[in-house]
């Protein structure tokens, strides 16, 4: 079944210091079905790979053959989402629009969702959104 994955998750799939088995674990799963993502995915994962270049983590060149890497995966883009639904979410859950994004995606599709940012993974848990990786309950 697909799942939405958000872009610390593809970080820590990049980042050889923040892989666990926990996030090859979500990255394992897209042999079975695809990731789903808003569009603003890959903004976010650029920001990321650059940003980890620019202090070092990475070495220069790295943050694009992380993206080459990233689109390689099977991904799904689903756009931009539902204004009303992101919207709602973030004021409901006290979201930035952008992680709201992923949770109104995750709710829409019935997926569960794969983050490693806590503030996301308790709002998904009070939408009754099922959690991947190291933040999902045991």
């Amino acid at each position: 079944m697909a799942f939405v994955v958000d872009a610390s998750i593809a970080a820590a799939w990049m980042l050889p210091d923040e892989q666990t088995g926990a996030t090859d674990a979500v990255m394992e799963r897209l042999t079975a079905a695809p990731a789903l993502v808003p569009s603003l995915f890959w903004h976010e994962a650029r920001s990321l790979f650059l940003t980890a270049e620019r202090r070092g983590r990475f070495a220069p060149g790295a943050a694009q053959a992380a993206m080459l890497r990233l689109r390689r995966l099977p991904i799904e883009d689903r756009g931009s989402g539902n204004d009303q639904m992101v919207l709602e979410l973030a004021a409901a859950q006290e979201l930035t629009a952008y992680d709201a994004a992923y949770l109104a995606l995750a709710v829409d599709e019935g997926a569960a969702l794969a983050t490693l940012d806590r503030k996301l993974a308790a709002a998904a848990r009070r939408q009754l959104v099922p959690l991947l990786g190291p933040l999902a309950e045991p």
